[in-house]
């Protein structure tokens, strides 16, 4: 079995569990640092008057010395490499957003603890030339974050807003970290209310530094075989579009690109907790030595993905699409025949429709990706409904209707193009049946995950925490409940998640699309067209798996086990 040391983006299950869910699915073991090592975290301490709160504090980040010795450790036994630059520079996603006194000094010797850090990534290349080494970056995002390091709800919702404000257009490195202040007209903004823009603007200038060391210093000299550059949080317009420029200028000039982009060697699209789903689908497809690129096309059932772009992104649906086929290793086909085919649903009206033809596709062997764009952050009701509602539901090769339209397609396509890697080059009887399992796990997850939990339970929760706030002016105690609630109310909503949860689970295993002795997976593909399936049997999760991982309701751990009989 392969090896794939990973270091996550954060431990928040779609940056950790569910990758190494979809690498078993694929054959691949997946070597992670210690728990401790990427562990992340919100404010973990509070400081009250009576019943208002005055602030948050103490979060926790990834230790990034043990992150590189971790790699160090490991260099010689894995057999490829995915790194997350924000864990690996930062401690986390979290962390390499965090304001800041100054933003480093003159690029590239800017800051040589962070550069120091990011260099391990040359000592794998330098002690095994040959082993495959992906990371994954991302753009520092329009907001801050809440409640890390005192940041409130307020200054969250004031800097999104601040930064989506266009800048004077600036197109020279120095250039643009001098200019984040500066409107188009060439006047300042002036000072938020519940921010300090300087240490905003240090932190974007220390991260767009990073940004550019890892493609000037470790893209251009070798070091690194494939770069993902992920823009969290984006917007069309606003203090990330001279950074975004900067970069697609400089790989169309020094790295071959088009367009910004180089299919080989660099990819830049709105994703950021996709990024680990889609470098796991490209790795899977290096390491079984596939010999060619899969076609993927897409057919939209709602409107055109041409012209949605959704509140979160810079690019349209349909570009965003065709870059993570780009960025999991396959090749995008406008029209014709192809190997997979993504049924993107953008309209709730056609719902059924994508239903239908993706169970006509089942028949006539055509392997199938659905990803629900209707949900927003969620899976939307009449998809689901449609979806399960089909036994051929269970052959998908990826799922995905959670968070930003960048995430859905990240998760769906890096879990299907990772699988097919599989299943097209497998023959073991054993790794088939093992695989499948994991791969059945990891769709009835997208399912009970995006549609029962972010759709149904989550609105429980947070009803129930709002509720029982400790503090006059806190609206949102589900975003810490950890902080925000009692400890014996904190415990009633665990109870209340994992109650539910098992009557989820149960009623997911129920229908078509799971259904026992029943629905089926594809357990193997021996020539085009020629599947051989398996029949699901059955569904379960350990009652005490369910929980708040970071002490908020948006994000659980969950992770059901779901058997496949051979």
């Amino acid at each position: 079995m392969k090896k794939v040391l990973y270091v996550p983006l954060d431990d928040r299950p779609c940056n950790l569990d569910d990758v190494v869910m979809q690498a078993k699915a694929a054959g691949i073991h997946v070597i992670i640092p210690d728990a401790n090592d990427v562990k992340n975290r919100l404010d973990t301490e509070a400081d009250s008057e009576g019943n208002t709160l005055v602030r948050t504090y103490a979060p926790v980040f990834g230790n990034t010395g043990h992150i590189r010795q971790f790699i160090r450790d490991h260099i010689r036994s894995a057999d490829g490499f995915i790194i997350s630059s924000d864990m690996l520079a930062y401690g986390g996603l979290i962390g390499s957003r965090r304001f800041r006194a100054d933003g480093g000094g003159a690029y590239p010797n800017y800051d040589p603890d962070t550069t120091g850090l990011l260099d391990v990534i040359r000592e794998i290349k330098q002690t095994c030339p040959h082993k495959p080494v992906f990371v994954l970056d991302t753009i520092m995002r329009l907001a801050t974050t809440v409640f890390v390091e005192g940041l409130t709800q307020s200054a969250y919702d004031e800097a999104r807003a601040f930064a989506q404000q266009p800048r004077a257009e600036a197109s020279e490195f120095e250039a643009i970290l001098d200019g984040y202040d500066i409107k188009p007209d060439g006047t300042h903004f002036g000072t938020p209310v519940h921010f300090d823009k300087e240490q905003y603007y240090n932190a974007r200038r220390h991260k767009f530094k990073t940004n550019y060391y890892i493609l000037d210093q470790l893209v251009r000299t070798g070091a690194i075989d494939f770069l993902a550059v992920g823009v969290d949080d984006s917007y069309t317009q606003g203090v990330q579009a001279n950074e975004i420029a900067f970069l697609e200028d400089y790989v169309d000039r020094h790295l071959n690109g088009s367009d910004g982009q180089n299919p080989d060697r660099v990819i830049l699209l709105p994703d950021a907790d996709g990024l680990g789903y889609s470098l796991m689908g490209r790795m899977a497809s290096h390491l079984h030595q596939c010999s060619s690129k899969p076609r993927y096309g897409v057919r939209y059932f709602g409107p055109d993905g041409s012209t949605i772009i959704n509140p979160y992104e810079y690019m349209s649906v349909h570009d965003n699409i065709r870059y993570h086929v780009n960025l999991i290793g396959g090749r995008f086909v406008d029209s014709g025949p192809c190997d997979v085919e993504i049924v993107a649903v953008t309209g709730a009206d056609r719902a059924a429709e994508a239903a239908d033809h993706a169970a006509a596709n089942a028949r006539k062997r055509q392997l199938t990706v659905v990803i629900d764009f209707v949900g927003g952050g969620a899976a939307d009701e009449t998809v689901t409904q449609a979806l399960l509602d089909q036994a051929s539901t269970g052959l998908l090769l990826g799922y995905s209707g959670w968070n930003t339209a960048g995430n859905k397609i990240g998760m769906a396509l890096g879990m299907a193009h990772s699988r097919h890697a599989f299943l097209v080059t497998e023959r073991r009887p054993h790794a088939l049946d093992t695989a499948v399992d994991a791969h059945g796990s990891l769709l009835f997850k997208r399912f009970l995950k995006d549609y029962y939990y972010k759709k149904l339970t989550i609105a429980e929760v947070r009803t129930y925490s709002r509720a029982h706030t400790l503090f006059a002016n806190v609206p949102y105690a589900d975003q810490n409940m950890l902080l925000f609630n009692s400890p014996e109310d904190y415990e009633a909503i665990v109870k209340l998640l994992r109650d539910r949860m098992q009557t989820n689970t149960e009623a997911l295993s129920q229908r078509n699309a799971f259904l026992p002795c029943a629905s089926q997976a594809i357990r193997q593909i021996k020539r085009p067209g020629g599947w051989t399936c398996s029949t699901y049997n059955g569904a379960a999760l350990a009652y005490e798996n369910p929980g708040f991982i970071w002490g908020r309701a948006f994000e659980i751990t969950l992770r059901p086990s779901v058997t496949v009989q051979s």
